[in-house]
């Protein structure tokens, strides 16, 4: 992602100041489950199991989505809402991606290995429950599905907010990777993360939106286009 114009140090004060959404209990449960895992401080490889778990609702909405549009191919609202889905899932599967391929990037740089919970079967059993959770709540209802997501990305822009603070050494480390360069063009490894903490925002205001929830948009400058959605999931 391109700076465009936002000023990352501003946000990243703005993440770090907000308090956290209200979580609802399944929520804090799953939170509560990965920090026995890692532990509660945030690390290179607790950000990588974040983004490994990051990508699974949107895909397993996509793959949903495409079912309903071949069952209701002659609903012109229900075609148009799943197609919105199944774009949205395709865009933020690329997005978390890259963010895995620049903390490893990172984890390489700093000659960091997988720890053990990052080592099979693991992580396979991890993204297998996420998977079952993912595949429940959007079966039950989009809607929930979608602000079970909003929790998890506000969890994921304060995780790497305060990530960003515990690393003061970052702001003067300049960013020399091809692999960083393909996301953003941050100048250096605190600014690299705090675009991947404004990221996490981005989607958990998506889901909010499509959640039929825009009074918690968390708005900033330079934002992208929050669409006021017609089309509200049940």
């Amino acid at each position: 992602m391109r700076t465009n114009g936002v000023d990352l140090r501003r946000e990243h004060e703005a993440s770090l100041a907000r308090p956290r959404y209200d979580y609802s209990p399944a929520a804090r449960l799953f939170f509560a489950s990965m920090n026995l895992v890692t532990g509660r401080k945030t690390t290179l490889p607790k950000a990588k199991l974040l983004e490994t778990l990051a990508c699974v609702p949107y895909r397993e909405w996509e793959k949903l989505a495409y079912g309903r549009l071949t069952r209701r191919y002659r609903d012109h609202a229900s075609v148009r809402s799943n197609r919105e889905v199944v774009e949205w899932g395709r865009d933020a599967q690329d997005n978390e991606y890259h963010h895995l391929l620049v903390i490893e990037e990172r984890m390489r740089q700093e000659g960091l290995s997988d720890p053990w919970y990052l080592k099979p079967p693991l992580p396979r059993l991890m993204v297998l429950t996420y998977v079952v959770l993912a595949r429940l709540l959007a079966t039950a209802s989009m809607r929930r599905a979608f602000l079970f997501n909003a929790e998890f990305e506000d969890h994921a822009e304060h995780e790497y907010a305060h990530f960003v603070a515990d690393h003061p050494e970052w702001e003067a480390q300049p960013v020399d990777s091809t692999t960083v360069a393909g996301y953003t063009d941050a100048r250096n490894w605190a600014d690299v993360f705090r675009r991947i903490g404004l990221d996490e925002r981005d989607h958990m205001n998506r889901s909010f939106v499509s959640a039929g929830l825009l009074e918690k948009v968390v708005r900033y400058e330079s934002m992208p286009p929050v669409e006021s959605t017609e089309n509200r999931h049940p």
